[in-house]
């Protein structure tokens, strides 16, 4: 559990790191925090820029003093975040080239001035290269944190300069024991947070606090069960009206993913408790009226799929070819 003044969960490690590298003045440039949407980069990343600009001298973020109040509500002069036009477009260049030069400024108040930029990995290899001049010769009183889901899609030239940091989703029980501790969740639901937030403690108290998450979650659960119920025709209809929100499509696939990944630990008898455990009863009836192989055909078509939204193929037919290989009705 973590023991400083961060609130930060699940990853102590990254936090002893960076708490040591300040008390040592040893702080980079530049951090690349790389991990799984909603596994607590940005959460870590503002945790950062409090404990570098609090006027605590304990090298920990009191959350009290004016700087660390405005950091937390966003609007701390010293603290520039990049913005993209919408959840499927890049981090344009244009974009970068602002943010730096914002960057490139003495800061209006605090120690350091902090660009954070969210889903750098969507940036394009020209955009990302607008960062280089300002990795080669930092000023003493910038930082960079840039965040990404993965490294795939970030330049070397990027990553050999920047300290790398890695997130990795928590365990289930640390995620119940901070929903309960913290958070005063009751036994019951913190279970199934827990369980269902994939590791991503960022999203279980998000569902917390809201709960349109959570039902959101249910609905899609449903209509996946729906169109396993669904001939052909029917299943390809409901792909054309998918289509139309490539955003929506991508988080809908990955919560399908885990539901098959469900099944398949059930049909093979692994032993394994499943995500979806309010859903234990419908997958019970999938594996035992299917095969394991049905539904490893069926997890790797979702997967398949969601690699296909990252090119510019017909999304609807993606869709239709993937509930081909669902198991039929």
């Amino acid at each position: 559990m973590n023991t400083t003044n961060w609130n930060v969960y699940g990853h102590d490690w990254a936090i002893d790191h960076l708490h040591k590298s300040i008390a040592h003045d040893r702080m980079r440039q530049a951090y690349l925090i790389v991990g799984a949407e909603s596994v607590g980069k940005e959460t870590l990343a503002r945790a950062l820029a409090m404990t570098l600009n609090c006027t605590n001298p304990d090298h920990q973020p009191c959350g009290e003093c004016s700087s660390c109040k405005r950091i937390v509500s966003g609007n701390h002069p010293d603290i520039v975040y990049s913005e993209r036009e919408s959840e499927t477009s890049p981090l344009k260049i244009e974009e970068i080239r602002s943010v730096m030069q914002r960057l490139a400024l003495k800061p209006f108040e605090a120690k350091y001035r902090i660009a954070i930029f969210r889903d750098f990995d969507t940036a394009q290899p020209r955009a990302q290269d607008a960062l280089l001049k300002t990795l080669e010769e930092p000023a003493p009183h910038a930082i960079l944190i840039l965040l990404a889901r993965s490294m795939e899609d970030v330049l070397p030239t990027i990553t050999s300069r920047s300290q790398v940091i890695h997130l990795r989703p928590a365990p289930v029980h640390l995620i119940d024991e901070v929903l309960r501790v913290h958070f005063g969740v009751g036994a019951e639901q913190a279970a199934l947070l827990a369980r269902v937030s994939g590791g991503r403690i960022g999203w279980a108290i998000r569902a917390l606090q809201n709960p349109d998450l959570l039902e959101q979650r249910d609905a899609a659960l449903t209509l996946l069960e729906e169109i396993l119920g669904m001939n052909r025709a029917q299943r390809f209809d409901r792909a054309s009206d998918l289509s139309k929100d490539k955003a929506a499509l991508v988080s809908l696939l990955e919560l399908w993913q885990t539901y098959w990944r469900d099944a398949l630990l059930l049909a093979t008898h692994s032993g394994l408790d499943p995500t979806n455990i309010d859903r234990a009863a419908a997958l019970e009836a999938l594996s035992d009226r299917y095969p394991a192989e049905t539904m490893l055909a069926a997890l790797n078509a979702t997967r398949n799929t969601l690699n296909v939204l990252t090119s510019n193929a017909n999304v609807r037919l993606a869709l239709e070819v993937m509930f081909l290989d669902y198991p039929a009705a």
